[in-house]
């Protein structure tokens, strides 16, 4: 990184700057990862170039997994077993049904249109582009103009789906790099050792911080600024104590933040906040590396060569891909064919992808594999979904409430559920809807 004192400095006033006006960037629909792919791509080669990164260092490697780390623990911190449970079918048939299919379909798909690229290396840039993002997608999550129980199904979808998809990611990148033919009962059971260490750590660590941090904060034994480091160090421990005894760190990270919540009768949301808003942080420079790294001369060389075809994968992957097998797990459940439509479009591919692909692309460089494929169709898909979720999320709700207003028959989705918290952080500049 050339001058990075210098970008470092700009990068922390303009993200002052833009938290400082959060609720003002939130009327215009403005999202925090719009902002920060411009200062990308002004710092980046394209622009400035004075912020050149490689994605094979190991300091943005460990910058993207303990940022997606932190924000999972803080966003599963919020999640009570027992209130999802009394409405697990639609999130159910997203994550059990749609999720495996989007991935299927999307590795068919990139068959298709790059019949040059292996197996393997399709189906990686399916699973890196399978898991959605609430932050691209605010009022889809926050404004009470959506039923509750389609906003809670498309919330937890978001936030179980990253863990889910991560061994598919780490499985693909592994073929793609090896070029060897992999055993599907071998590739089970390394995946069940995995997960089952990182459930393990995840389950244990969280539990223990859990009961441990709730009895000190009620005997008044630490502070509550000590107590929110206290949870930042308990989120981080999850991740690196699982990837230290093979585990996968981000479903750990997951576990522990899910059962540190249920072990602490969640009455730490507070403190949790300061792990929430330091992931947050984080994701802002992520975002800023995302752009520096991919929006970069030798993928837009690529782009210019083969950038219909990628172009192609993008929309579709944002539609088709995504929206067909979302339609496929709602059949059945008496929902509204424009309910399915809402719930197919918005799945936002963001800050997860981001995070796949920059380690996906680190591993390519390492071997010596060409990277330009796979960081073409992932940036322009992101691109992509940052502007058109961004954008069309408020129109669409108040166009789908309209909908329902006139409607005679919508039991199913106003079915009274009991609404989930979300957090703030992770959903944008502001879970406001604009004035």
């Amino acid at each position: 990184m050339q001058d990075s004192e210098l970008v470092f400095a700009f990068f922390l006033i303009l993200a002052a700057l833009v938290t400082g006006l959060a609720r003002i960037f939130g009327r215009w629909y403005i999202s925090m990862p719009m902002i920060f792919v411009f200062a990308g791509i002004l710092f980046g080669p394209q622009v400035a170039d004075i912020l050149v990164v490689s994605p094979s260092s190991e300091n943005i490697q460990l910058l993207a997994e303990l940022t997606l780390a932190m924000l999972l623990f803080a966003d599963a911190s919020t999640l009570n077993v027992r209130r999802i449970s009394e409405d697990i079918s639609l999130p159910g048939r997203l994550l059990g049904i749609a999720l495996p299919l989007i991935i299927i379909l999307g590795g068919i798909l990139g068959k298709l249109l790059f019949p040059e690229l292996p197996v393997g290396y399709v189906l990686l840039v399916a699973a890196i582009l399978a898991p959605t993002d609430a932050a691209l997608g605010l009022p889809i999550y926050t404004n009470p103009l959506m039923p509750v129980r389609i906003r809670r199904a498309l919330n937890i979808e978001s936030g179980l789906n990253d863990g889910i998809v991560s061994p598919f990611v780490i499985l693909f990148l592994g073929v793609t790099l090896t070029e060897e033919t992999v055993f599907l009962g071998d590739w089970v059971s390394d995946a069940l050792i995995e997960l089952g260490l990182a459930v393990l750590i995840g389950a244990a660590v969280g539990y223990a911080a859990g009961v441990f941090l709730k009895t000190a904060v009620s005997r008044k034994w630490t502070t509550e600024m000590w107590s929110k480091l206290s949870i930042l160090t308990v989120a981080l421990a999850c991740f690196f104590l699982s990837v230290a005894v093979g585990g996968n760190g981000f479903v750990a990270a997951f576990i522990g933040g899910l059962v540190f919540g249920q072990a602490s009768s969640h009455k730490l949301a507070e403190q949790t906040e300061f792990a929430e808003g330091a992931g947050t942080l984080m994701s802002m420079l992520v975002w800023t590396v995302f752009a520096a790294i991919y929006i970069s001369p030798a993928v837009l060389d690529w782009a210019m060569t083969y950038g219909g075809r990628a172009i192609l994968y993008a929309l579709l992957s944002l539609t088709v891909v995504r929206m067909l097998p979302v339609a496929l797990s709602m059949i059945g459940t008496g929902l509204r064919l424009d309910t399915v439509l809402l719930m197919g479009w918005f799945g936002p591919r963001g800050l997860a992808s981001v995070v796949f692909g920059l380690l996906a692309t680190a591993g390519f460089q390492e071997a010596g594999l060409s990277v330009e494929p796979l960081a073409t169709i992932v940036t322009l898909t992101v691109l992509f979904s940052i502007f058109a979720h961004g954008l069309s999320a408020q129109p669409l709700v108040n166009w789908y409430a309209g909908r329902l207003d006139r409607a005679e028959e919508v039991e199913v989705e106003l079915a009274e559920v009991e609404e989930l918290p979300i957090r703030t952080g992770l959903m944008g500049l502001t879970s406001q809807p604009p004035d």
